[in-house]
């Protein structure tokens, strides 16, 4: 159409599915992209901190589809991401966000319990969705995967060791997959924010720069870029 300029960042007409979208950075990334033109099922336990993200996405003119669900818990992963597809009608866009950490403890200090819980919040949630929504994607052959990791996964992270090692298996998975799907049309990217000197405090680093960089990898811009390790850190690992 005449006139009309198409940026590759548009989203116009893709379908996402946001985890961990009721706060912080998933709710930053899921209203990103709303602005860019997606549609959106929201996933988390909080039904209130669904509702409020909800809210900011319709506020964009877009779709908002609220989907309560423990992504850590294998038998509600899989009609979660069916509920998705079936009120979207596709997915395009899978971010695996669900995460964090709510203790920090000297390694010899740690319950296993401890240690079983953050696996299974940050690495596990995240297989349960791409082991769902990956015949979706596969059969449709395109499709956009970004796993939220954290440089915790990259460097050393004292005293939030099951964390640390959660997010690095994040990111050997996002690059094991990555190679499987290539072929398939499947991208699949990792995020790593930056992170506090104990990774408690998220609100000191969700920013918009999470939220943007999410629009990327989901966009056209990045379809070139599979497997890879986007940092958005202000330079913090530079010094490790």
């Amino acid at each position: 159409m005449e006139g009309l300029t198409v940026t590759p960042f548009d989203l116009t007409g893709k379908k996402a599915l946001v985890t961990g979208a009721s706060r912080g950075i998933g709710q930053a990334i899921a209203v990103a992209l709303a602005q860019a033109g997606a549609d959106v099922a929201l996933v988390a336990r909080s039904e209130e901190g669904l509702a409020a993200t909800a809210k900011q996405v319709t506020g964009c003119g877009r779709e908002a589809v609220v989907i309560p669900a423990d992504v850590t818990t294998r038998e509600t992963v899989e009609p979660a991401v069916n509920s998705a597809i079936d009120a979207l009608g596709q997915l395009d866009i899978i971010v695996n966000n669900a995460g964090g950490s709510n203790f920090a403890v000297p390694f010899l200090d740690l319950r296993l319990s401890g240690w079983h819980k953050l696996i299974r919040l940050n690495l596990d949630s995240a297989m349960y969705v791409c082991h769902a929504a990956g015949p979706h994607l596969v059969s449709r052959g395109t499709g956009s995967v970004i796993n939220v990791a954290s440089v915790a996964g990259l460097v050393g992270a004292p005293f939030l060791s099951p964390y640390g090692a959660a997010k690095a298996g994040l990111i050997s998975l996002t690059k094991s997959l990555a190679v499987e799907w290539a072929a398939l049309g499947v991208r699949v990217n990792a995020l790593c924010p930056g992170w506090t000197a104990t990774d408690l405090n998220r609100n000191l680093w969700e920013d918009e720069s999470a939220g943007q960089a999410t629009v990327f990898l989901a966009s056209d811009a990045s379809t070139y870029m599979t497997g890879q390790v986007l940092v958005i850190d202000g330079g913090q690992t530079a010094l490790a």
